[in-house]
């Protein structure tokens, strides 16, 4: 790992996850803006007073070859974004290209036994939904869990409500492969759910229940070793017992069995000994931050919420990241529970939330106050040697290597690595500019489908600067060729292409 633990970086998270390791964070728990078309700050006067972000997207707010390195590398996360534009508009879009750049960089660092946990609200979920299914796999799908944050009801106003209450947040969680760290998670039973789950009560006050059965049922499969005899009684069948014939013998001798005349005997469980109810994928029993917990930061989740998820994908030790930490739930919830970790927030309160809520709201451990990283630079990864660079042979085939040097109509200069790695950051920023459609008939195409054309020829002194270049698709390549961009404009409108 190339990061120190109990680290948080004041920055674009963008540019902090670029600088980590591969596969070396084990859990990330990540609350971003939603896409809700708000502005959101802490009150004056409260502990995360001055903290404030903005929720609303344009495509202004999001690097231009981001469009073109999704669609270039990743075609299906591209369709999804596209259709999510079609769907909902180019504020959805803008927003996925910001989230999907991210993810794509998560996936990367993301240890193979580790789990991410993706907090949202319908507003975006369905679309995110789908993003993480092309990120990671729809078989590293597993669970959309739904926290009811709130008792909510429908706004109140003099007309009459049109939905009802929203009072849930989805989490959806996936994992790197299959090999994924899973802990289970229980939740105590009330008092009402002991009483009824353990009705009986032994002679020492011990609450306990009979429905674990001794006999192992026969659509489990023939069990020839647990098939014995123990005071006149076997399993009927040869599915045997539960248990070991020496296991049996002691449990009889503590009095945890019943034996009843002509029928099966019952096992004894104890309340006492219940670990608690697996949790499931709904979480009611969660509520919002509040009391001494609360800063008043305008998204704040409860540490209940984040020590069950560290608790479920995460071992002490473990390294978890959240690259929205916003208050520092996430690194306090981790501090806790003996995982390192690590924050990223554009924000500076950030790491002043970290360690005031640390003195105030775990007083064992503010010795560790001081040992809290607050860095504003970007890390240097420490998984690949420093001469190693990213070429374009390891990026596409020699014969695709040519082809874009024929598109480009260079073919008859030798170009070097360096210069083609230009005219391919080029080719994925105009693919951002022009919102993946030929500028041309301004049909929308994969990138593949689209050249490098010159607006102003060469031959009449045109620049190979990127405000000269445009991508167009083979057809109106052609219809251009050595003309102006207002020839081929006409053209097409002549051919009835264009309007």
């Amino acid at each position: 790992m190339n990061v120190q633990n109990r680290t948080i970086f004041e920055r674009d998270n963008i540019e902090v996850l670029k600088g980590i390791n591969s596969d070396s964070i084990d859990l990330i728990y990540l609350d971003p803006p939603f896409n809700s078309n708000k502005s959101y700050s802490a009150p004056i006067g409260s502990e995360a007073a001055g903290a404030a972000f903005k929720d609303s997207w344009t495509l202004d707010d999001v690097d231009n070859a981001w469009h073109g390195q999704i669609a270039e590398d990743y075609p299906s996360l591209y369709q999804c974004i596209v259709a999510a534009e079609l769907a909902h508009g180019k504020a959805m879009k803008a927003y996925l290209i910001m989230m999907s750049i991210r993810m794509l960089e998560m996936h990367r660092i993301l240890s193979p036994k580790g789990s991410i946990y993706l907090h949202c609200d319908p507003t975006a979920s369905h679309y995110l939904k789908m993003m993480m299914d092309s990120v990671f796999g729809q078989d590293n799908f597993r669970n959309e869990i739904v926290w009811q944050r709130a008792s909510g009801r429908a706004k109140g106003s003099q007309y009459k409500s049109k939905s009802l209450g929203k009072d849930t947040d989805n989490i959806f969680h996936y994992s790197k492969s299959n090999n994924l760290l899973h802990n289970l998670v229980t939740q105590p039973l009330s008092e009402l759910e002991i009483n009824e789950k353990f009705p009986y009560t032994d002679t020492n006050g011990r609450k306990y229940n009979t429905t674990t059965p001794l006999f192992r049922q026969p659509s489990m499969g023939d069990r020839p070793n647990l098939c014995y005899e123990y005071k006149g009684i076997s399993n009927p069948h040869s599915s045997g017992w539960r248990v070991s014939k020496e296991k049996l013998i002691k449990m009889d001798k503590a009095g945890d069995i019943i034996w009843r005349e002509g029928k099966r005997p019952l096992r004894k469980s104890y309340a006492d000994n219940y670990k608690g109810k697996p949790i499931g994928s709904l979480w009611i029993d969660i509520p919002i931050a509040a009391g001494k917990e609360r800063t008043g930061y305008p998204t704040q989740k409860p540490l209940s919420l984040l020590d069950r998820i560290i608790k479920a994908s995460s071992n002490a030790g473990d390294v978890v990241l959240d690259p929205f930490c916003g208050c520092a739930t996430t690194c306090l919830a981790a501090e806790n529970l003996n995982r390192k970790w690590i924050g990223i927030d554009l924000s500076p309160k950030a790491v002043e939330l970290v360690k005031s809520r640390i003195e105030k709201e775990m007083p064992l451990l503010r010795h560790l106050v001081g040992k809290i990283n607050h860095r504003t630079d970007v890390p240097e990864r420490t998984d690949t040697p420093k001469e190693k660079r990213l070429t374009l042979s390891g990026l596409f085939s020699k014969e695709w290597i040519q082809a874009e040097k024929n598109r480009i109509r260079k073919s008859d200069i030798v170009l070097s690595e360096a210069e083609m790695q230009v005219f391919v950051s080029y080719k994925h920023t105009l693919y951002g500019i022009q919102e993946g459609k030929c500028n041309g008939c301004q049909y929308l195409l994969p990138i593949r489908n689209l050249t490098i054309d010159h607006i102003v020829p060469r031959s009449a002194d045109g620049t190979d600067d990127i405000d000269n270049l445009q991508l167009l698709c083979g057809a109106c390549n052609s219809t251009k060729g050595a003309g102006t961009q207002e020839q081929l404009i006409a053209k097409l409108k002549n051919q009835g292409v264009l309007l």
